[in-house]
């Protein structure tokens, strides 16, 4: 039995910065027995992979420090089913573009790779048992109850494909066919969770915990969403897009309630300086191997003579200029921008540093990978690529046989035309050309 102290230490470790948690004592059960819960994280290989990804890979570190079993879902059969975005050819070699990415996002992060289980989802989703629990959780799920839980993720259409309604479903079997004790994803994957509390116990499976992190709006207010470019910095993204986008990004003065730049400050880079500071002074948890083999800098974002207790610097340049601003927590820089204390654009310029510093390691990883290079090619074609128009075939021209054709009459007709008549000195018939 583990002490009380040390369950409570690791509980706060699996749950801090979380938006919600529910059957969190579920996980404190298992942490008081002396064992190590097991979880998974999924995410569907649809379109090319965001900076928002940075939220939960993140969080997975404080997973690792606890002593959690994590595992990787790459969801390709989920991929496919979700409104038919890519055919199943396309989604095998995205597939392997998300497991370049994450690999190279955890190392980035000094989160080792070695500790992660990466499962795909075709190998065990395709099975004879997993499907027949599919098809006993159809018999007992209504419309109604499939279409609610994946409201917030599934593609809503006004004519909508039957494999929105079995993605729900789907991701519930996930918890029993991965064993494991709590899924984590974000709030906007409540729905999904609250239905596999409900109907997994209906199949006589066990009823797993469920942790959600928050969404971070897009750069320009709304969803951030792979299929809206200005919304979004892709990890791949060169150095002069990142600055066009943060530049163009809606940061209204004293806005904090739309305000992305805001956002991802207090859900990732924040996170990913204390973690380092953390990750400086030994505060690791049980994850001994949390920072070796990581690339890139791994620095936190304040500045060398920043206070201490710091977690976010932002200096003022310009022609205003100023002495910089030192955080110890996302609320101090949130009242402060609220206050109209910290310019956006001081904000802009401070985010666009601490991006830049964390896509260097993954564009540098991308253009040392000829593999992924190519990967990426077939993940993700060039749609205005053009395409070598086909050669037309030369006509060969291939006379008929005799006989044969259009003009075989005609040939017919010249050769009967052709042959002598007898002569007079042959035997003829009577009333034939011969007659005398």
């Amino acid at each position: 039995m583990a002490s009380t102290l040390d369950v409570e230490a690791k509980y706060e470790l699996i749950t801090r910065r979380l938006d919600e948690v529910l059957n969190g004592d579920s996980i404190k059960a298992i942490l008081a027995e002396g064992r190590s819960p097991k979880a998974y994280w999924g995410t569907a290989p649809t379109g090319r992979p965001h900076i928002g990804y940075f939220v939960p890979l993140t969080k997975i570190a404080d997973f690792l420090r606890a002593g959690v079993v994590v595992k990787i879902l790459l969801a390709d059969v989920h991929a496919f089913l979700d409104n038919l975005k890519a055919p199943l050819e396309l989604v095998a070699h995205r597939t392997k573009y998300y497991e370049f990415v994450l690999r190279t996002v955890f190392t980035s992060l000094g989160i080792p790779t070695s500790k992660l289980i990466f499962v795909q989802g075709s190998d065990y989703q395709l099975s004879r048992e997993y499907n027949l629990d599919n098809y006993r959780l159809c018999a007992t799920v209504t419309e109604h109850d499939a279409k609610k839980a994946g409201a917030e993720v599934v593609k809503q259409v006004e004519s909508p494909l039957i494999s929105g309604l079995l993605y729900p479903g789907l991701q519930a079997l996930d918890e029993q066919y991965l064993d494991v004790d709590f899924q984590f994803g974000g709030i906007d994957q409540r729905k999904i969770f609250t239905f596999a509390e409900l109907y997994l116990p209906r199949l006589g499976y066990a009823k797993r915990a469920h942790l959600m992190n928050p969404m971070i709006p897009g750069l320009m207010g709304g969803k951030m969403s792979s299929s809206d470019p200005d919304s979004k910095i892709d990890f791949l993204d060169a150095p002069d897009a990142v600055k066009r986008k943060i530049k163009k990004a809606f940061c209204e003065e004293g806005n904090v309630t739309e305000n992305g730049l805001l956002a991802f400050t207090k859900a990732v880079l924040i996170p990913i300086s204390q973690l380092r500071i953390e990750r400086r002074k030994g505060e690791t948890g049980v994850d001994s191997e949390e920072g070796q083999g990581a690339i890139g800098d791994q620095n936190p974002f304040i500045d060398d003579d920043a206070p201490e207790g710091t977690v976010f610097t932002i200096r003022r340049e310009g022609k205003f200029g100023g002495p910089p601003s030192h955080y110890k927590n996302a609320q101090e820089l949130e009242d402060d921008f609220a206050a109209k204390q910290v310019h956006p654009g001081d904000l802009k310029t401070a985010v666009n540093k601490a991006i830049d510093s964390l896509l260097a390691p993954i564009r540098k990883a991308f253009a040392e990978s000829p593999e992924w290079q190519q990967i990426e090619k077939l993940a993700y074609p060039d749609p205005n690529a053009k395409t070598q128009p086909k050669k037309k075939k030369e006509k060969v021209y291939h006379p008929p046989p005799p006989g044969k054709g259009k003009n075989a009459h005609v040939t017919q007709a010249s050769t009967e035309s052709s042959e002598l008549p007898p002569s007079i000195g042959e035997n003829t018939q009577p009333g034939t050309t011969g007659e005398l």
